[in-house]
């Protein structure tokens, strides 16, 4: 049973998420409510510290608290380090005119032709960056190749899919995948040679059924021709920061495997690499080059990071931390268990279907402090039940369009409404979620894990 000062805490805790998952009516940012809800929970978790902490007592108290808070903030800032440096880098790239060549791969006149080309490079790229940073550069590159609104917006939402799907199976294409990775229970190889087929499994469904609607070519105006100028930087430049900045990235996952250290300090290494190089390049601008590309440079780039984005994630997870401490997400962990007699595909089923609704981000943190890290079976480093969370987080969003952060920038990017894809394209989302579950069950089952 729990406390009296439990329950408190709880109830704070749900009225907290309940006014993120409102954030679009109240119009109070996110990243306010995560912040106030974090330093509440563990304000009232003072009260009473020594019912939760062994040893928390008398003049020890305080010490005590900030060994467990210090041990909660340095796992949630490898996280945070991770995502400012992936973000810098991405933003710079773009900036510098690097994905200039994506949108000229894409361009073609049939529109089935461009739906699956779309597909297939926010798939590939969602995995190297991110999906919500793909979801952005993508829509940019349509708006140049597709006029007709109707038809950007069924691109758009194949987009939040192949994104969402990208992202699932690769250790630093989602928050998701980033937090499991960082914790240690996936691998960067675990994960991707057994996620994979499923991730792309739920992206071909949505895809083929989404391109029965589409017929006929497209047509290009001499707007839409035209090509972003990166200011300052030769052609040859640009494709120097774009293979080092994505190159990079890819290179990030085979650092921390031979380093063996956290995955933020080779992304910090990354972007040290790439801001001394994008330097070197600038300093031999002419006056005039150099003050149109300022803009450009890391310092400036920095500065349009968004930060709201990095402290929503520092308040949820540290309250989520709150909630570890206290033991209510293991009492929660053992309820669903035995709920469900242990079917760790239903579990996850379900909170990826949980995942459209709110944030995959506080699910995820919730779910690693629910269960924890066996040696062998579904729990190990790799095991099922973790291979599964990273999928089910990561595609279940795509069902409603408020359900991933690259559904919702597209939402705000496309102005397509939350009836209009619910009625268009969940069901969609939907079949391509639940084939890529099967196809996990399937893929162990032959292979007898």
């Amino acid at each position: 049973m729990m406390s009296s000062l439990t329950l408190l805490i709880v109830v704070v805790f749900v009225i907290g998420y309940f006014c993120i998952a409102i954030e679009s009516v109240t119009k109070v940012n996110k990243a306010a409510v995560a912040l106030l809800m974090f330093v509440a929970c563990w304000t009232l978790f003072m009260i009473d510290p020594g019912s939760y902490i062994a040893g928390a007592v008398g003049d020890n108290v305080a010490h005590a608290v900030s060994e467990v808070i210090e041990h909660h903030l340095g796992s949630t800032s490898t996280t945070l380090f991770f995502l400012m440096g992936a973000m810098t880098i991405v933003e710079l790239v773009d900036q510098n005119g690097g994905f200039n060549f994506v949108r000229d791969t894409m361009q073609t006149r049939s529109k089935r032709k461009l739906l699956w080309r779309i597909a297939f490079m926010t798939f590939i790229l969602s995995a190297i960056l991110d999906n919500l940073t793909t979801s952005i550069v993508m829509v940019m590159i349509l708006r140049k190749l597709v006029s007709d609104k109707h038809d950007r917006i069924i691109y758009a939402s194949l987009v939040i899919i192949a994104a969402n799907s990208g992202g699932a199976f690769s250790p630093i294409g989602d928050v998701t995948t980033i937090m499991l990775w960082n914790k240690g229970v996936i691998t960067a190889g675990g994960v991707i040679s057994e996620i994979l087929i499923p991730s792309l499994v739920s992206m071909l469904i949505p895809a083929s059924i989404l391109s029965l609607q589409l017929k006929g070519q497209l047509t290009f105006t001499a707007e839409q021709a035209q090509t972003v100028a990166a200011s300052g930087l030769t052609t040859s430049q640009r494709k120097v920061v774009f293979f080092l900045g994505v190159g990079g990235l890819i290179f990030v996952p085979i650092f921390k495997t031979i380093t063996h250290l956290p995955p933020f300090v080779g992304i910090l290494l990354v972007l040290g690499l790439l801001w001394t190089v994008t330097e070197v390049f600038y300093r031999h601008l002419g006056e005039a080059e150099e003050k149109g590309a300022m803009q450009k440079r890391v310092t400036e780039v920095m500065r349009r990071i968004d930060m709201s984005t990095i402290l929503f994630f520092l308040g949820i997870l540290m309250a989520v931390a709150c909630l570890e401490t206290l033991g209510v997400l293991t009492m929660l962990g053992q309820s669903l268990d035995e709920t469900f007699s242990g079917n760790y595909y239903a579990i996850n089923g379900i909170i990826g279907v949980l995942s459209s609704i709110v944030d995959n981000v506080p699910l995820v943190a919730g779910c690693m402090g629910m269960y924890p890290v066996t040696a062998e079976g579904a729990m190990a480093v790799d095991g099922i039940f973790w291979q599964l969370l990273a999928y089910c987080a990561g595609v279940g969003g795509s069902m409603l369009i408020i359900g991933s952060a690259a559904g919702v920038v597209v939402m705000g990017l496309e102005k397509i409404t939350f009836g209009w894809y619910m009625k268009r394209i969940t069901w969609v989302a939907f079949l391509g979620y639940i084939a890529g579950i099967l196809c996990y069950w399937l893929q162990n089952l032959i292979l007898g894990a």
